[in-house]
């Protein structure tokens, strides 16, 4: 029988900076034509959000919130150095890197060899080199920016894939009557895009090296905008889109919960130690249209986070689909996937768990360790 060590944390592309983020997110959101000049005025902001700010445009906060993220992830290696696993599942979402207009699988488990990673390299289409990969991806032209580890523009990271228990989670979820898909090879992205490798390296952050294989299952977190804004935070299409110009929605927390209770009853029957890992963060503030794209919405995530710590998983299951693209929490459902596997296994609320707000780092972050029962 197989043992189960659930983690969740974020993959928050800025903390790979030297800067770790900064407040650029908010200053960007305020120069879009389409949000109302009400919204641009920080008399109507919320006050977390003007303290956070505070009269250094943000940087005391953003320290703290670095220092936090850091110490978090750190806890997170050691939860898993502990447990040793034999490979670790990352629940984890893509944006116009892997799929595009061509395809787009509500789940998919990547059943990977082994693979080599340029983090710092530029990021271009496999199918089309002369093409970026998404709106974030870096010219060639472009040097890369300082990282938080000053690591060279061409370091490697070697991350071990596991096909044969990819492979068996795969043909288990088809037995559970779980219609997943699966990928032997990358489609546009050379490798792992970043919610996977952004993982690692986080897990990684003292660089003492990350032997454990990985095996990615994508979640279908794009929400109504993603593709039609090609990856990018603007245009989104603008605030008030008709919904027949929208992309249709990603799978329902209910669904998702179904899917990560699935997923642990398979690895349960496999004679793997196996760590699974949602890689979040929580509502983003370029995904929040109520709030103009101009911060999170702290408040929903605060009530999500409180029922966690209670164990309550039915307030998670109860969530509907309409208000998690509502409240910019797209890229939860890989949480949702988490909460729906640790029901299933019987736990209940996480033995250590962390809440890291921020409504000026466009995301709050949410860290959890559940040991095994």
């Amino acid at each position: 029988m197989g043992e189960i060590l659930g983690l969740g944390m974020s993959h928050f592309p800025g903390m790979r900076s030297a800067a770790g983020g900064g407040t650029n997110f908010l200053r960007g959101a305020v120069q879009r034509p389409d949000i109302p000049d009400q919204w641009k005025d920080p008399k109507n902001w919320p006050q977390r959000l003007l303290e956070q700010l505070g009269d250094d445009e943000g940087r005391a906060h953003a320290q703290l919130h670095r220092e936090a993220f850091i110490s978090e992830c750190k806890t997170l290696r050691q939860a898993l150095d502990r447990f040793n696993p034999d490979f670790v599942l990352v629940w984890g979402d893509d944006q116009y890197e892997n799929f595009k207009e061509d395809i787009i699988p509500a789940f998919c488990v990547f059943a990977y060899e082994d693979m080599d990673a340029y983090p710092y390299h530029p990021e271009r289409d496999r199918l089309d080199q002369s093409k970026p990969i998404s709106a974030f991806g870096r010219p060639a032209s472009r040097p890369a920016p300082a990282n938080a580890w000053d690591e060279p523009e061409d370091t490697l990271f070697h991350v071990r894939g596991k096909r044969d228990a990819a492979k068996f989670l795969a043909r288990g979820l088809l037995q559970e009557k779980i219609d997943v898909a699966y990928a032997y090879q990358p489609l546009h992205y050379d490798g792992l895009c970043h919610a996977f490798l952004n993982t690692v390296m986080f897990l990684d952050w003292d660089r003492k090296g990350f032997d454990y294989p990985v095996v990615p299952m994508q979640v279908n977190c794009y929400g109504s905008r993603v593709i039609l804004n090609r990856g990018g935070t603007f245009p989104v299409g603008a605030i008030d889109l008709p919904e027949g110009d929208l992309d249709p929605p990603g799978p329902s927390p209910e669904r998702c919960m179904e899917v990560g209770a699935a997923v642990a009853r398979v690895l349960k029957r496999s004679p793997w130690r196996v760590a699974v890992v949602a890689s979040s963060s929580w509502s983003h503030a370029f995904l929040t249209p109520k709030h103009f794209f101009v911060y999170p919405d702290v408040e929903s995530d605060r009530k999500l986070y409180d029922a966690l710590t209670r164990g309550d998983y039915a307030y998670w299951r109860g969530v509907p689909n309409d208000e998690v693209d509502a409240s910019g929490q797209q890229e939860v459902r890989n949480w949702w996937c988490l909460v729906g596997a640790m029901e299933e296994l019987g736990q209940g609320a996480p033995g250590h768990h962390a809440f890291v707000e921020s409504y000026i780092m466009n995301s709050s972050k949410c860290f959890a360790v559940w040991e095994p029962r």
